[in-house]
Protein backbone atom coordinates (compact mmCIF):
# COMPACT_ATOMS: atom_id res chain seq x y z
CA UNK A 1 0.00 0.00 0.00
CA UNK A 2 2.84 2.40 0.88
CA UNK A 3 4.63 1.61 -2.40
CA UNK A 4 1.41 2.36 -4.32
CA UNK A 5 1.05 5.74 -2.56
CA UNK A 6 4.73 6.62 -3.19
CA UNK A 7 4.31 5.94 -6.92
CA UNK A 8 0.79 7.42 -7.31
CA UNK A 9 1.41 10.70 -5.41
CA UNK A 10 4.02 12.15 -7.86
CA UNK A 11 1.90 10.94 -10.79
CA UNK A 12 -1.15 12.68 -9.29
CA UNK A 13 0.80 15.98 -8.97
CA UNK A 14 2.14 15.56 -12.51
CA UNK A 15 -1.40 15.12 -13.91
CA UNK A 16 -2.52 18.26 -12.06
CA UNK A 17 0.31 20.20 -13.74
CA UNK A 18 -0.67 18.84 -17.16
CA UNK A 19 -4.32 19.81 -16.65
CA UNK A 20 -3.35 23.35 -15.60
CA UNK A 21 -1.06 23.69 -18.62
CA UNK A 22 -3.81 22.54 -21.00
CA UNK A 23 -6.36 24.85 -19.36
CA UNK A 24 -4.17 27.95 -19.64
CA UNK A 25 -1.98 27.92 -22.77
CA UNK A 26 1.26 29.91 -22.53
CA UNK A 27 1.20 33.55 -23.53
CA UNK A 28 3.75 34.29 -26.24
CA UNK A 29 5.72 37.49 -25.79
CA UNK A 30 8.06 38.77 -28.49
CA UNK A 31 11.67 39.44 -27.65
CA UNK A 32 12.22 42.83 -26.13
CA UNK A 33 14.84 45.35 -27.26
CA UNK A 34 15.27 48.42 -25.12
CA UNK A 35 16.73 51.72 -26.31
CA UNK A 36 20.34 52.32 -25.41
CA UNK A 37 21.01 54.30 -22.28
CA UNK A 38 24.40 55.89 -21.80
CA UNK A 39 26.16 55.49 -18.49
CA UNK A 40 27.59 58.56 -16.74
CA UNK A 41 31.07 57.60 -17.96
CA UNK A 42 29.93 58.27 -21.56
CA UNK A 43 29.58 61.94 -20.70
CA UNK A 44 27.03 64.10 -18.98
CA UNK A 45 25.15 65.12 -22.11
CA UNK A 46 24.52 61.57 -23.49
CA UNK A 47 23.69 60.35 -19.98
CA UNK A 48 21.03 63.02 -19.41
CA UNK A 49 19.67 62.50 -22.94
CA UNK A 50 19.34 58.75 -22.24
CA UNK A 51 17.45 59.42 -19.02
CA UNK A 52 15.04 61.95 -20.54
CA UNK A 53 14.36 60.18 -23.84
CA UNK A 54 13.83 56.73 -22.30
CA UNK A 55 11.88 57.67 -19.20
CA UNK A 56 8.99 55.30 -19.99
CA UNK A 57 11.41 52.41 -20.86
CA UNK A 58 9.75 51.29 -24.14
CA UNK A 59 10.15 47.77 -25.52
CA UNK A 60 10.69 47.25 -29.27
CA UNK A 61 10.30 44.12 -31.35
CA UNK A 62 13.47 44.72 -33.40
CA UNK A 63 17.04 45.64 -32.37
CA UNK A 64 17.55 49.32 -31.71
CA UNK A 65 20.33 51.33 -33.42
CA UNK A 66 22.42 51.67 -30.27
CA UNK A 67 22.66 47.97 -29.34
CA UNK A 68 26.09 47.51 -30.88
CA UNK A 69 28.93 47.57 -28.35
CA UNK A 70 30.57 50.96 -27.99
CA UNK A 71 27.76 52.92 -29.68
CA UNK A 72 25.88 55.37 -27.51
CA UNK A 73 23.61 56.58 -30.32
CA UNK A 74 23.52 59.26 -32.96
CA UNK A 75 23.69 62.03 -30.37
CA UNK A 76 27.49 62.11 -30.07
CA UNK A 77 28.12 63.98 -33.32
CA UNK A 78 25.25 66.47 -33.16
CA UNK A 79 26.01 70.19 -33.21
CA UNK A 80 25.18 70.65 -29.53
CA UNK A 81 27.29 67.68 -28.46
CA UNK A 82 30.26 68.82 -30.53
CA UNK A 83 29.89 72.32 -29.12
CA UNK A 84 29.96 71.00 -25.55
CA UNK A 85 32.91 68.69 -26.25
CA UNK A 86 34.90 71.55 -27.78
CA UNK A 87 34.07 73.82 -24.86
CA UNK A 88 35.02 71.06 -22.41
CA UNK A 89 38.32 70.47 -24.20
CA UNK A 90 38.96 74.21 -24.21
CA UNK A 91 38.29 74.59 -20.49
CA UNK A 92 40.17 71.48 -19.39
CA UNK A 93 43.30 72.03 -21.47
CA UNK A 94 43.51 75.81 -21.52
CA UNK A 95 47.19 75.76 -20.46
CA UNK A 96 48.25 74.10 -23.72
CA UNK A 97 49.24 75.95 -26.88
CA UNK A 98 46.21 74.70 -28.81
CA UNK A 99 43.73 76.66 -26.70
CA UNK A 100 43.51 79.50 -29.25
CA UNK A 101 42.64 77.01 -32.00
CA UNK A 102 40.01 75.47 -29.74
CA UNK A 103 38.52 78.90 -29.07
CA UNK A 104 38.33 79.49 -32.81
CA UNK A 105 36.59 76.12 -33.30
CA UNK A 106 34.04 76.96 -30.62
CA UNK A 107 33.46 80.41 -32.10
CA UNK A 108 32.97 78.94 -35.59
CA UNK A 109 30.39 76.51 -34.24
CA UNK A 110 28.66 79.25 -32.26
CA UNK A 111 28.54 81.41 -35.39
CA UNK A 112 27.14 78.48 -37.35
CA UNK A 113 24.49 78.00 -34.67
CA UNK A 114 23.87 81.78 -34.49
CA UNK A 115 23.46 82.10 -38.26
CA UNK A 116 20.16 80.31 -38.00
CA UNK A 117 17.30 82.56 -37.15
CA UNK A 118 14.64 81.08 -34.92
CA UNK A 119 12.54 80.23 -38.01
CA UNK A 120 15.40 78.70 -40.05
CA UNK A 121 16.70 76.02 -37.70
CA UNK A 122 15.17 72.59 -38.31
CA UNK A 123 15.64 69.35 -36.42
CA UNK A 124 17.47 67.97 -39.47
CA UNK A 125 20.15 70.69 -39.03
CA UNK A 126 20.91 69.58 -35.47
CA UNK A 127 21.39 65.88 -36.32
CA UNK A 128 24.54 64.54 -37.96
CA UNK A 129 24.60 63.83 -41.71
CA UNK A 130 24.10 60.05 -41.61
CA UNK A 131 21.73 60.03 -38.66
CA UNK A 132 19.89 56.89 -37.53
CA UNK A 133 17.00 58.71 -35.88
CA UNK A 134 14.75 58.59 -38.97
CA UNK A 135 15.51 54.90 -39.60
CA UNK A 136 14.71 54.14 -35.98
CA UNK A 137 11.38 55.99 -36.18
CA UNK A 138 10.40 54.34 -39.46
CA UNK A 139 11.57 50.75 -38.80
CA UNK A 140 11.23 50.28 -35.04
CA UNK A 141 8.40 52.62 -34.09
CA UNK A 142 6.55 52.17 -37.44
CA UNK A 143 6.11 55.88 -38.10
CA UNK A 144 5.22 56.54 -41.79
CA UNK A 145 7.97 58.13 -43.91
CA UNK A 146 5.89 61.26 -44.48
CA UNK A 147 5.57 61.79 -40.72
CA UNK A 148 9.32 61.17 -40.25
CA UNK A 149 10.09 63.81 -42.90
CA UNK A 150 7.72 66.24 -41.19
CA UNK A 151 9.48 65.62 -37.86
CA UNK A 152 12.91 66.18 -39.40
CA UNK A 153 11.66 69.39 -41.05
CA UNK A 154 10.12 70.65 -37.81
CA UNK A 155 11.39 74.06 -36.82
CA UNK A 156 13.26 74.51 -33.55
CA UNK A 157 12.91 77.63 -31.46
CA UNK A 158 16.37 78.31 -30.02
CA UNK A 159 15.02 80.49 -27.25
CA UNK A 160 12.91 77.60 -25.94
CA UNK A 161 15.79 75.16 -26.29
Amino acid sequence: FQLLIEVAWPLFIFFILISVRLSYPPYEQHECHFPNKAMPSAGTLPWIQGIICNANNPCFRYPTPGESPGIVGNFNASIVSRLFSDAKRLLLYSQQDTSIKDVQKVLVKLRKLGNFSSTDLKLRDVLIDNETFSDFLHNNVSVPLSAVQELLDAKINLRQV
